[in-house]
């Protein structure tokens, strides 16, 4: 039912949304004619702190189960959490860590890294959250960047010590008398804290932390927290990366608290189902620590985490194990997932998952499909990013079923938005532009880089997402791509995600991703880069025939590439603006190749005249075909573009000499076949005997 309320300008729309679990009223105010959309929300912001979070958590569900870590055997109930957050919070002062001080955390997902949230959120620290597949070079940019006062690290990743390479970014690290670490490369770092049985002497072992007096903890805890604001910074998130390199975003408990909140409230979670929500996701990323363990916290369910990283035979084995009822995903990661399930021959029926959650990147219709057919009853996507905390479009399991393949749902509570043109002027629904957004969530800024912020978050307080979107006459959201993705081929835009959803449609495509690269005569071409099922070839001709009369011509890919794999962060979102770089050296080193094949046919041709001339020319032979192996077979395997262009200019002008050679030998034949002839006329007709002697 819906009261409708309208003036000159504004449509106010009072909806009484069905819910499943409550009925509730929601304002949602919009423009008239153009995309401007606010969304008042059902219920008012909460002022809690992380850490206050943590408490009324443990009073609620004491003895229930918070935290699985499926590959340590590790289980947590929500009051273990809190005490261990108060002893190992208490840690941290006794180390030295002060309020507002930054603890980086760099360690794959573990009991450890859950743990060290919470804790640092008592602790009044801003938690910075590292990726753990970032190398020497990487983690002493983010730890530099930050000014970084202590370091939680994890024992090892993929079977490589966290130790040493940490090692290589403090070649000069000792331990001084008083406890602390001494480096000059980074000269604020003074606590460096190991995950593991054995860690090195230099570093202080993690389970010590937690060997505080339970009571003495709480107090020391109790006396830091009075003085924590829900203004107060709380996290730093490096962003995702997929567009250039990581920005560190400060983010305050206020905004991860009430997006949590909402995400939650949304999927419509409550504590009186037994839910319990799997999760692949890396915790270091905004999907794991606020989408995860914050939406667990927030709405008293299990959280399951069922290895250290993205694994989709883990993720299967924790929900069978488990019998989780939400599992979460990048659509990489729920394609990994699918293809275990498929693997190991597991009937749907056999799973009790109600809700598959898709976030990082859109999740194509088929991939959807897919999941509603094999995995769970409902996709649904949160749209967002981690300079909004993150989540501020968000689909609902009572979402039209229409809606759940074209749309990222409908905009969060307490959000506004609006797509506007590249002047900054709203657009009408349903046209495309750039999607900016104002609530709650967004970001303090980018730690120390007024800059970047200013570029991003605007004075008046809207946040420029740098996405191409629409938002229809509905309020439903749809992310047509990124603006630096946008192709313009010819003068004609065309936007990646349309190519990639019909190319995604394909019986032989599991995956595609859709780039422009540049083009002397169009400016740039469409390249597609895809993925197909196993051991199954793909007839590039067939695929662009596919497309034909599903979209443009213009659109139809020029090239279409099989790839294994794209380069990915390690959340699983696809990097673009590497994946295009690797694509253009592709197209270049393909037509480099296709030029020397143009000229290898050449040489053949002229090789066979060669043949015939050398009978009468042995010498200039074998010089040309000395010439031609040092042009081209000394280096048939090289792939730098530029150098085969040198190999092609080098095959060329032995091909000219070769041509010279031939126009040279055919005149000389020629001329001395004309002398012969000459010469014989002249012996038959002797001095006297010709027609002038009867003179």
């Amino acid at each position: 039912m819906s009261v409708v309320y309208t003036s000159a300008a504004l449509s106010v729309t009072l909806k009484i949304v069905p819910r499943r679990i409550s009925a509730k009223a929601t304002i949602v105010r919009r423009h008239k004619s153009t995309s401007y959309l606010h969304c008042a929300g059902r219920t008012p912001l909460t002022s809690l702190t992380v850490g206050q979070l943590v408490d009324n958590a443990a009073e609620k569900w004491s003895d229930k189960t918070a935290l699985v870590a499926c590959h340590q055997s590790a289980k947590l109930t929500f009051r273990q959490v809190r005490d261990k957050a108060n002893q190992m919070a208490a840690g941290f002062v006794r180390l030295g860590l002060r309020p507002g001080d930054r603890l980086g955390v760099w360690a794959p997902n573990c009991e450890e890294w859950y743990l060290t949230q919470m804790a640092a959120a008592k602790a009044g620290l801003m938690l910075v959250t590292i990726n753990p597949l970032y190398e020497a070079k990487e983690l002493r940019e983010c730890l530099r960047k930050v000014h970084a006062r202590g370091l939680v690290y994890g024992e090892k990743i993929r079977n490589i010590s966290m130790h040493d390479t940490l090692m290589q970014v403090l070649p000069d690290l000792e331990k001084s008398g008083d406890g602390l670490v001494r480096s000059w490369h980074l000269e604020h770092l003074k606590s460096i804290i190991a995950v593991g049985p054995e860690p090195p002497k230099i570093s202080v072992r993690f389970d010590d932390l937690v060997k505080e007096d339970l009571e003495n903890a709480r107090k020391t805890v109790l006396k830091i927290e009075e003085s924590i604001q829900p203004d107060d910074p709380c996290n730093v998130q490096f962003t995702s990366g997929t567009t250039g390199l990581p920005k560190a975003a400060v983010l305050t408990h206020h905004n991860i608290v009430n997006n949590s909140w909402y995400i939650g409230e949304r999927y419509e979670l409550n504590d009186k189902e037994e839910n319990s929500i799997c999760m692949p996701n890396p915790l270091f990323h905004a999907f794991g620590c606020v989408i995860g363990t914050l939406v667990a916290l927030s709405h008293g369910i299990k959280l399951v985490l069922p290895a250290p990283m993205p694994n989709g035979k883990e993720t299967l084995k924790a929900l069978q194990q488990e019998n989780c009822t939400i599992v979460y995903g990048t659509p990489t990661m729920h394609i990994d997932l699918l293809n275990a399930i498929s693997m190991n021959a597991v009937q749907k029926s056999q799973l009790n998952v109600k809700i598959a959650v898709t976030a990082g990147a859109f999740c194509p219709a088929e991939i959807q499909r897919r999941i509603k057919t094999n995995l769970a009853e409902f996709v649904c996507t949160c749209y967002g990013m981690t300079e909004c905390s993150p989540v501020n479009f968000q689909s609902s399991p009572s979402d039209p079923e229409d809606t759940f393949d074209v749309s990222v749902g409908k905009l969060s509570d307490h959000w506004e938005a609006k797509v506007v043109d590249a002047e900054g002027n709203m657009v009408p629904f349903g046209a495309p532009g750039e999607l900016w957004v104002r609530g709650y969530g967004n970001m303090l800024g980018y730690y120390e880089d007024e800059s970047a912020t200013s570029a991003t978050l605007r004075q008046d307080g809207w946040l420029r997402t740098g996405d191409q979107f629409v938002i229809d006459s509905c309020g439903f959201g749809r992310v047509v791509g990124r603006i630096k993705d946008l192709i313009i081929r010819g003068g004609e835009n065309i936007y990646p995600g349309e190519v990639e959803d019909v190319l995604q449609t394909h019986p032989d495509i599991i995956e595609a991703q859709v780039v422009g690269i540049p083009d002397a005569r169009l400016g740039e071409v469409v390249c597609a880069a895809v993925r197909v099922a196993d051991k199954k070839s793909l007839d590039i001709g067939a695929v662009k025939q596919f497309c034909e009369g599903k979209i443009a011509k213009y659109k139809i890919p020029m090239h279409v590439i099989v790839v294994e794999d794209y380069p990915k962060t390690a959340t699983g979102k696809i990097q673009k603006f590497q994946l295009k770089g690797v694509l253009e050296k592709i197209v270049q080193l393909v037509c480099g190749l296709s030029d020397v094949l143009l000229v290898w046919t050449e040489v053949i041709n002229l090789y066979k005249t060669l043949l015939h001339l050398g009978k009468d020319y042995p010498q200039g032979y074998e010089y040309f075909r000395r010439r031609l192996k040092n042009a081209f077979l000394k280096n048939k395997d090289e792939t730098d573009p530029d150098k085969i262009r040198v190999m092609v200019a080098r095959g060329n002008f032995v091909v000219k000499e070769i041509e010279a050679l031939y126009m040279l030998r055919k005149y000389r034949t020629l001329k001395n076949r004309y002398y012969s002839e000459s010469n014989k006329d002249k012996a038959v007709q002797a001095p006297g005997q010709g027609p002038d002697a009867a003179t």
